[in-house]
């Protein structure tokens, strides 16, 4: 397979490492998406999200260029159905993958859809942490600022202008109420609270045209918590 980092035809994003699954198809400048909030039904709603994200777009999955898949943090069984799902596609088509963060997906939503200019990320990650990533709009796209990261809530220090708002999003506001207590200005966005595919298709296409897309066997979910690791399916080194 080449790898090229031109305009990539056709995007298909999934994702499943939250509680809610979605899926969505950039093809001739139009966006198709399906959303659901399901819970442990993942395996069963994403590959029939798929099919009606192309049937809506009237074509085939061989028209598909590259698939972006959320590449975590959140769920481990989550991260791990949308890179099992992601691999097995982009095998049969032999295309090119990209991971997007989940925290940059609710960022650039939160950025898109409700003009954001600085925002902080969070995931419930279970045991009294939290994943977390701080973001600021440079040109209408979410870029990280420092590194994503998993800690305890009182362990989250904000890099962002605690002087200007800042917009919270994600479920670990919920979980953990005193992060709003890093400052005054964060306003938390409850319409933003799980990532959404529609925000993955720019932050990919970026991506693919900067050379960060690779091969499927390069295909590499994120954790942030090290006892984890990725089992490729069996025969691929």
């Amino acid at each position: 397979m080449t790898i090229t980092h031109e305009h990539p035809a056709c995007i298909l994003a999934l994702d499943t490492c939250t509680e809610s699954c979605s899926a969505a198809l950039q093809y001739q400048s139009q966006i198709y998406a399906e959303l659901a909030d399901a819970p442990r039904e993942h395996s069963q709603r994403l590959l029939p999200m798929v099919d009606s994200v192309l049937k809506k777009a009237g074509i085939s999955v061989d028209k598909v260029t590259a698939i972006a898949y959320g590449r975590g943090p959140g769920s481990f069984t989550g991260i791990r159905i949308c890179t099992s799902m992601t691999q097995g596609l982009a095998l049969g088509l032999d295309i090119p993958v990209i991971g997007i963060s989940t925290l940059a997906a609710m960022a650039q939503m939160a950025i898109r859809e409700y003009q954001a200019e600085q925002v902080l990320c969070t995931i419930d990650a279970r045991m009294g942490e939290v994943y977390w990533g701080q973001f600021v709009a440079i040109d209408g796209i979410a870029t990280l600022v420092g590194k994503e990261m998993v800690s305890a809530p009182t362990e989250v220090q904000l890099q962002l202008d605690t002087e200007t708002p800042i917009v919270g999003c994600g479920t670990g506001f919920d979980a953990y109420p005193e992060l709003l207590s890093l400052g005054a200005g964060i306003l938390v966005l409850d319409a933003v609270k799980y990532p959404d595919a529609r925000a993955m298709l720019i932050l990919a296409e970026i991506g693919i045209k900067g050379g960060l897309a690779t091969t499927v066997d390069a295909l590499e979910p994120v954790y942030l918590r090290d006892t984890v690791t990725w089992k490729k399916l069996p025969g691929r080194e």
